[in-house]
């Protein structure tokens, strides 16, 4: 790991804004506290970071061809995905949804911006709730454990023209596609304050040894209103 203080966030999507065209490049983002937490027992989350970790998410958006949510950011949060904090334009909005629990009335399904919106489904869900007007339905296969196997749903994504993607959240989907190597880059905002409860952020299959944790290489960004984000490169490790 390099702490080097001439790294600046725009550093941090390079590697997004040079992926090679025509090819998957997934960035995961998480926002989370000194101890861990990305939100109180009783679900607060807003705000544990600070603006700058905020600006860098909607820059991070502005960088992608889709951003991606789980059902349960989706229901919870109701976020809108777009880059209203930034210049530049808005990234489709992708919400995997599973067991077709979405909602027609969450905001990311509004398509007055004329963003494609899509809803990640399994080839066995149930219909679900009618949605919005162009809202696209992308169905997956169920892999063998009963979950949507992230690395199906990217492929699946560029299959549509959509390459370049963020997983934004919540905590499990951007466990899930960490745990199945569907991730190039993780970029953890850290904010200097300590919770001391609450929910965890990333959670993976567990370890017996620490010579099976994952060490990627890493650069340590100061941020300007005291938040530090840790830009990870999961294609290559420390020794």
């Amino acid at each position: 790991m390099t702490a080097r203080p001439e790294y600046s966030p725009d550093d941090a999507l390079t590697p997004l804004r040079t992926a090679p065209a025509g090819r998957s490049f997934v960035v995961a983002q998480l926002g989370q506290s000194l101890d861990g937490r990305i939100a109180t027992p009783t679900g607060e989350s807003r705000w544990i970071n600070k603006d700058s970790a905020l600006d860098h998410v909607h820059r991070l958006r502005a960088a992608v061809d889709a951003v991606v949510v789980g059902i349960g950011t989706a229901t919870a949060d109701d976020p809108l995905l777009n880059v209203r904090r930034v210049a530049g334009r808005n990234p489709a909005r992708v919400v995997i949804d599973p067991s077709a629990r979405l909602n027609a009335d969450r905001r990311l399904l509004d398509g007055t911006d004329g963003c494609r919106r899509i809803v990640v489904r399994s080839t066995a869900s149930p219909k679900g709730a009618d949605l919005p007007h162009g809202v696209e339905i992308m169905t997956v296969p169920v892999a063998a454990d009963a979950r949507l196997d992230p690395r199906a749903i990217v492929a699946a994504l560029a299959g549509l023209g959509l390459y370049k993607l963020l997983v934004e959240g919540g905590a499990w989907t951007v466990s899930e596609f960490i745990a199945a190597g569907a991730v190039d880059r993780l970029h953890v905002l850290v904010a200097p304050v300590i919770l001391g409860s609450g929910k965890t952020g990333i959670a993976l299959p567990p370890i017996d040894k620490l010579t099976e944790a994952r060490r990627p290489s890493t650069r340590v960004i100061p941020l300007a209103d005291g938040d530090v984000l840790f830009d990870c490169d999961m294609r290559s490790q420390t020794v």
